[in-house]
């Protein structure tokens, strides 16, 4: 007992006392934000970040994330508080360890957890008493017990005894001004009390709220029903485009009036599909997760299927507006505005408008893109240069879509140089001229 009570309390000494070493496995887009915030109060940090370009770009003070300010990037490396690495050989220096690393889903719609399994076996070979491991990405109920914590009890070493294990969702979202890695409420559970209460101390160092629960399977839980209550409202008002298609009515017109009510009611909008690493994703965790309890999330599976059938109504539609205008969408000329999946970023993970594209090609149509934040892109063998956007290029296509609404776009611009633009975000609303040139989605 004696020995559980000093490892604890030796942690938790270091953490309040902001002198232990913080690792961040994966810096990334939710990673590198979260070890800068880190050593902005003075925590010492080392990223592990396999990617040897971006972790020189790391060590030489170089921001590649939107999210992060240049200055103290820069500030940060030049003090010696943050430095990246490629491999795990100093994990047994680390205090803490924050994985960050990606859990997308196989081409059958399961978990793939690859990345997980991988980076804690290889801590698990260096693990040492009085470290805190927590999990930070998005996963099924269950991950961190089920999958991560055999692994690291492999090495004899005892969970809450000898080392503690916590769950601590990322909430993320890239862009977004007004909540940050600081001012967004951190959830976390732990495997057990001892977990909780180093994890719990470890994130109030930087976060302003912090949300503890009975259990890692909780806050797994909290993660994947957010990003599922996305997907379902946006697969609700992506079947009312679908019926508003039908009526002729304009959905847009139908949810800004009806987001006008005060209460009981959520804006969200449709679009061309959903991308990114979140929405597309996560709820198919909580579905395969369900299946395995002989539990069928009817609601869940059915937004899934709306959401994937939006890439393919906005190409029927695109093969509509084309015949109107009296050219074969095989000899169409087609311009995609946009293929990251969210207004103002470079992600392009998951992206609708490449879905969208790749569709319009097997179909004969020539399809150019241009985007500001992402110049070229290469996504299972589709590879794809960004074209100028000049007054030339508009007039050369049959049509423009509008497929990720990027706000440094002078739309109406766009709209006078354009025979025809199909617009999947309302994102020419404020346009006045040439509105008959417009088709919404």
């Amino acid at each position: 007992m004696i020995e559980l009570i000093d490892h604890k309390a030796e942690l938790l000494r270091k953490i309040r006392e902001r002198t232990a070493l913080v690792g961040v496995v994966g810096l990334g887009y939710v990673g590198l934000p979260f070890a800068v915030e880190k050593a902005k109060v003075g925590f010492r940090v080392l990223g592990v970040e396999q990617n040897p370009l971006r972790a020189e770009k790391v060590n030489r003070g170089e921001n590649y994330i939107g999210d992060v300010k240049d200055e103290e990037l820069r500030e940060l490396v030049a003090r010696g508080l943050l430095h990246a690495e490629t491999d795990f050989r100093r994990a047994a220096e680390m205090d803490v360890i924050v994985i960050c690393v990606p859990t997308p889903l196989t081409k059958n719609l399961t978990p793939d957890l690859q990345y997980v399994e991988r980076v804690t076996r290889e801590i698990a070979a260096r693990l040492r008493p009085g470290q805190l491991v927590s999990l930070e990405s998005t996963t099924y109920p269950g991950t961190t017990e089920e999958i991560m914590l055999p692994i690291l009890e492999g090495s004899g070493l005892k969970v809450e005894r000898d080392f503690f294990l916590v769950h601590s969702p990322e909430r993320v979202d890239p862009g977004n001004k007004r909540y940050t890695t600081k001012n967004t409420c951190k959830v976390v559970g732990g495997v057990g009390p001892n977990s909780l209460e180093v994890g719990v101390a470890f994130y109030s160092q930087t976060v302003e709220r912090v949300i503890p629960v009975s259990s890692a399977k909780v806050a797994e839980l909290v993660k994947v029903f957010e990003n599922t209550f996305r997907a379902v409202n946006i697969a609700l008002v992506n079947e009312l485009a679908l019926l508003c298609d039908r009526m002729g009515l304009d959905v847009w017109e139908v949810l800004e009036a009806a987001f006008t009510k005060p209460f009981g009611i959520m804006p969200f909008w449709p679009g061309p599909g959903v991308g990114g690493h979140c929405i597309p994703v996560d709820p198919h965790y909580l579905e395969w997760k369900a299946k395995e309890l002989n539990f069928n999330t009817h609601f869940i599976a059915l937004a899934g299927e709306i959401n994937r059938r939006m890439p393919e109504f906005v190409r029927e539609k695109a093969f509509r507006i084309l015949s109107r205008l009296g050219v074969p969408p095989s000899q169409a000329k087609v311009l995609v505005l946009g293929v990251a999946y969210k207004r103002d970023l470079d992600d392009y993970r998951e992206s609708p408008a490449i879905a969208v594209i790749r569709l319009l090609q097997a179909d004969g149509a020539k399809v150019t893109y241009h985007d500001p934040y992402v110049p070229s892109f290469r996504v299972e063998g589709l590879a794809m240069a960004s074209q100028p956007l000049t007054a030339e290029l508009l007039a050369a296509q049959d049509l423009v879509i509008i497929a990720t609404d990027h706000s440094g776009i002078d739309y109406a611009w766009v709209v006078a140089h354009s025979r025809h633009v199909f617009d999947t975000r309302n994102a020419t609303r404020g346009v006045r001229e040439g509105r008959e040139r417009i088709t919404l989605l």
